[in-house]
């Protein structure tokens, strides 16, 4: 297959993605029963974030175009070690090196793996020649090169085994939040997305706000709650829920709470499921600074202000990246095209 029978392929894909699409439904209701973060509401938010902003055929010629990628017998074997925190957070890696060419050799995480085989499924149907370019493995071997996500811990065995190999190695990272106080309503009900879409697990949720000390956490929280109240009717959520609240009375921490969110001072950029810290600034060059500090730590950053030397989303777009928003900042299809 050359560049544009893959992409071809992709795009084919992009139509079958559909709510009436009955056994993709079925795949959706299956992912739930195995893993219960993986609601039907957020399998399908996945998949429409992917047919809109990965599968679009003006927006992935447009990508690819700005790579050298090479047609010919000089094509590797990656090792593809998935994440399962959100539905189907490993495809950009799958998309990214089905697209320069390469073989992918997929370790699917246990908690996602009903919705990956799926897509890949789908693209066997609609071109066999697809067939080539995947295998899914319980054990990585005879591979050229490696892209490997997992948490702080699994990412020091990431490097210790695979660091002899060409690798992207990520760890745990999360996203943050300046705000200035002046927020409209619909700034923190977008805010709101950002922190509470799949139950905050996704690399790009919102875990961690730099505030201003006068800030009006009522209105905030009010708004919040307004919005997002109904994730505590969620029994794994609500759980966690509950226990950060117990723990936090034990230890006499102080807190905010909303109906479903525990706002805490915190310098930690990570947070607890359900959970949310912040920190204040004074200046300009406090955040600039304190981003430059962290930027191994977060994912990325969302203000309705301008930051200086900072790349930011608007507020409700952290969980909407584009094709180009590479994981880490590390440009994944430039990695892979240079394997070659």
């Amino acid at each position: 297959m050359n560049l544009q029978d893959r992409i071809n392929a992709l795009v084919e894909l992009s139509k079958l993605l559909t709510k009436d699409n009955e056994e993709l439904a079925a795949n959706v209701l299956q992912s739930k029963l195995h893993n219960q973060w993986f609601t039907e509401d957020n399998s399908w938010k996945s998949i429409e974030a992917i047919k809109t902003h990965f599968l679009d055929e003006s927006i992935l010629k447009s990508w690819s175009s700005k790579y050298q990628i090479k047609e010919g017998s000089d094509l590797k074997r990656v090792g593809l070690v998935l994440a399962g925190n959100i539905p189907l957070v490993g495809w950009h890696d799958i998309m990214c090196s089905f697209v320069a060419g390469h073989t992918s050799l997929i370790k699917l995480s246990d908690k996602d793996k009903f919705l990956t085989l799926y897509f890949i499924k789908q693209l066997a149907a609609i071109d066999s020649r697809t067939s080539q370019y995947f295998e899914f493995i319980e054990r990585l071997k005879d591979f050229d090169a490696v892209i490997a996500t997992g948490s702080n811990n699994t990412s020091k065995y990431f490097e210790q085994y695979f660091g002899k190999y060409p690798n992207i190695i990520r760890a745990n990272r999360n996203a943050i939040a300046v705000l200035t106080g002046n927020e409209t309503n619909e700034e923190i009900t977008n805010l709101g997305a950002d922190i509470f879409e799949y139950f905050g697990l996704g690399c790009r949720n919102v875990s961690m706000c730099l505030v201003p000390r006068d800030l009006n956490w009522e209105r905030y929280l009010n708004v919040w709650h307004e919005g997002y109240k109904s994730y505590a009717q969620h029994n794994k959520y609500k759980n966690n829920f509950d226990h950060n609240v117990s723990l936090f009375i034990l230890n006499k921490t102080k807190y905010m709470i909303s109906g479903s969110l525990i706002v805490k001072e915190d310098p930690s950029i990570a947070s607890r499921i359900s959970s949310m810290h912040y920190q204040h600034y004074n200046t300009q060059e406090e955040l600039t600074t304190y981003v430059n500090e962290n930027k191994d730590l977060i994912q990325c950053v969302v203000s309705s202000k301008e930051i200086v030397g900072v790349d930011t989303f608007r507020f409700g777009q952290a969980q909407q990246p584009k094709i180009d928003d590479y994981a880490d900042g590390i440009d994944t299809m430039e990695f892979l095209v240079s394997l070659s």
